[in-house]
């Protein structure tokens, strides 16, 4: 069957193939002047992939755009990535490097802190719609927090965790990404599968986003993790993942996700990036109707005023129907749009439970071809 990222990518095709000619240009020509990440930028193009490790999915974790003057604000080495904040205008962005590539992790406009510059982050926050009440989020995969910050930001009542990975990613987040601890916004240091089986806690939305530049590590992937995330959400809750439709692991996440929950939808985020990232939705019950979940956003627009509508969000929705031993992937009229690979394999963890803490520790290590792209 014809696979999810050709039904998303068929229309970006040429922009991509065009624009990541335009960035390897820039890397092996100008390894002095990268081109620039930012929003206003008309020339754009995908993140180059890095060829496949075992432990690791490769996919982009955002989109990046090309042109434009920037300026190098500060760079770090940590024992987990190699860290860039570059600044474009009233725009900063925190890269990390890899193989003298540099891949978005997050984009903030000094100048409006509830901008949410790209797109899939706008839809993440789709997720809002879907429990019947919410008193608290956690995301996995802080970054630079702004998605998190968006919805403190409009929720102000609502306890939010964010758990990021790399001490040093939090400490150039607060330092230049206008996050910061205070009532009902904590942050958090550690491994998202290792706070999950050590927490008691549960949540009503639960988003993961927590690419490594062009990977997700492998233990954030599996049918073992998926368990855990489910049983850290309250009755009626919900997960959000981001994920880059173009990775060869896709259709094997969407299997290994619908083995876990009853439910999984899709929300076309690519809007006017080059990426085609994909927000999925997993939960348990019955499926919520369109007519529910236009309720639910018309509640949330006129009780929170947020800056992206949801309701504008569900025109954008697929759903995954199952078909014999495999699934299609339906808009909401029911129309068959892409299938899933018949042939993709459920993802399980690599390790013995009593091994969990070395594997992940294994799957967190930066990678040993790890380069560093030149700050100046």
């Amino acid at each position: 069957m014809m696979s999810y990222h050709k039904f998303l990518l068929r229309s970006s095709l040429a922009v991509f193939v065009g624009g990541l000619l335009v960035f390897l240009t820039c890397c092996q020509t100008a390894p002095h002047n990268h081109a620039a990440i930012s929003p206003q930028q008309s020339s754009t193009a995908q993140a180059a992939v890095s060829p496949k490790q075992s432990n690791d999915a490769p996919a982009t974790a955002s989109p990046q755009k090309i042109g434009g003057d920037r300026v190098p604000v500060e760079s770090r080495e940590s024992i987990y990535n190699n860290i860039y904040v570059y600044r474009t205008g009233t725009y900063v962005s925190m890269t990390f490097g890899l193989n003298q590539k540099l891949y978005e992790e997050s984009r903030y406009n000094t100048a409006d802190d509830r901008e949410l510059p790209v797109s899939y982050t706008q839809f993440m926050t789709a997720s809002l719609l879907y429990p019947a009440k919410i008193k608290s989020i956690l995301e996995i995969g802080t970054g630079g927090g702004r998605t998190a910050w968006y919805l403190h930001r409009f929720l102000p009542d609502i306890q939010i965790t964010s758990v990021e990975l790399d001490p040093a990613v939090l400490e150039l987040s607060r330092k230049y990404f206008g996050i910061r601890e205070e009532p009902n916004f904590q942050l958090v240091s550690r491994d998202g599968r290792i706070f999950l089986a050590a927490s008691k806690a549960h949540y009503d939305v639960i988003l993961i986003d927590a690419y490594r530049g062009p990977f997700v590590p492998f233990h954030l992937l599996t049918k073992e993790f998926y368990q855990i995330v489910k049983a850290h959400l309250a009755p009626g809750g919900v997960v959000a993942l981001n994920v880059e439709p173009t990775t060869m692991l896709f259709d094997s996440a969407v299997k290994t996700l619908h083995t876990v929950f009853s439910q999984v939808e899709f929300y076309d985020a690519s809007g006017n990036d080059a990426g085609g990232n994909v927000v999925m939705i997993a939960y348990d019950g019955q499926a919520l109707s369109s007519v529910d979940l236009n309720h639910m956003a018309e509640t949330y627009e006129f009780t929170y005023r947020l800056r992206y509508d949801p309701r504008a969000m569900l025109q954008h929705r697929f759903l995954l129907k199952p078909v014999g031993s495999s699934f299609d992937v339906v808009n909401q009229a029911g129309q068959s749009t892409a299938g899933i690979d018949d042939n993709a394999k459920m993802l399980t963890d690599d390790f013995a439970p009593v091994e969990s803490l070395k594997a992940i520790e294994r799957h967190n290590q930066k990678w040993a071809s790890q380069g560093n792209p030149p700050i100046q």
